[in-house]
């Protein structure tokens, strides 16, 4: 975020092929041990977000699409909150996507996020995507009948073609001018529990809490299998993950803001350049306007 250094590099993947999600400390914050600290870094982080994606809109030439995945209470919705905070509404687009509707089960695994990519000169946000396909869906293999495909299309290599089909979708992208990044919330299973407790203990926050929260959550040690072979399967140079520390809401957030930062700045985003024929307009503008008192 600042110049001197990038919060989100050490949290980088793209090349899953060595990837273990041991390796990777949920309640790590690079050394920063003050919430102080990160809250007088992360606004000049949104500022220059501000700078950049101004430029990305008048350039009009590319998308970002920011894919966000993490279990239940990590703090998905707080770190799209603070750090887009100082992007133009005009210029952002962010979907949730929960449960299929039965229209969606009625078409391939990537049709509902497929109506939401981003168009040029925005930043797309994806709160959860199609990677709950083999996430949610793999842990739930009940799930797949729900999506009607035939069941000789079902076979033992069903993830295997997933991550495929994934590759190759966002290997599309990236070829049509989608810059990809992917953010897994590394959240603890400590952290979590005292955000389930938190969310108890407190009336205003009795809304976020649901009792499926629970039931999933016995299920952790598949989720973490299956969130880190989807890693390991998925993560590429043009689409990579970072694996967020996410048990400090406060220093995940720095995380995600230098990431975008960094993406961005890779573009060498630029204000649209203006010809003679259009310099020819704007100065014959200029003249009617300074005349405009003295006709």
């Amino acid at each position: 975020m600042s110049a001197a250094r990038d919060f989100s590099k050490p949290y980088r993947v793209d090349d899953g092929r060595k990837f273990r999600l041991k390796d990777f400390d949920p309640g790590d914050s690079s050394g920063l041990k003050s919430k102080k600290h990160a809250e007088q870094e992360l606004p000049r982080g949104i500022e220059r977000l501000s700078e950049l994606q101004d430029k990305l809109y008048a350039q009009d030439r590319w998308a970002i699409l920011l894919i966000f995945q993490a279990m239940n209470a990590a703090g998905k919705d707080g770190a799209i909150k603070h750090v887009m905070s100082g992007v133009n509404p005009q210029g952002c687009q962010v979907y949730s996507f929960k449960q299929p509707s039965a229209e969606e089960l009625n078409h391939d695994f990537l049709w509902r996020t497929s109506k939401c990519v981003p168009e040029r000169g925005r930043i797309g946000i994806f709160n959860r995507s199609y990677y709950e396909e083999v996430l949610v869906v793999r842990v739930h293999k009940e799930l797949l009948e729900r999506e009607r495909t035939l069941s000789s299309l079902v076979t033992s290599n069903i993830w295997n073609e997933r991550f495929a089909d994934i590759n190759s979708y966002e290997h599309y992208l990236s070829r049509n001018g989608v810059v990809i990044r992917k953010f897994f919330l590394n959240l603890s299973k400590e952290e979590q529990k005292k955000r389930f407790l938190s969310r108890l203990d407190e009336p205003a926050k009795n809304w976020k809490f649901s009792a499926t929260a629970v039931t999933e959550r016995e299920r952790w040690h598949e989720y973490m299998a299956a969130y880190e072979e989807m890693i390991q399967r998925t993560a590429t140079p043009h689409a990579p993950w970072y694996i967020v520390p996410a048990d400090k809401k406060w220093y995940s957030r720095l995380v995600v803001a230098d990431a975008i930062i960094s993406a961005l700045e890779e573009l060498n985003l630029h204000y649209p350049m203006v010809g003679p024929a259009k310099r020819k307009e704007l100065k014959a503008a200029r003249v009617a306007l300074e005349h405009e008192g003295h006709r």
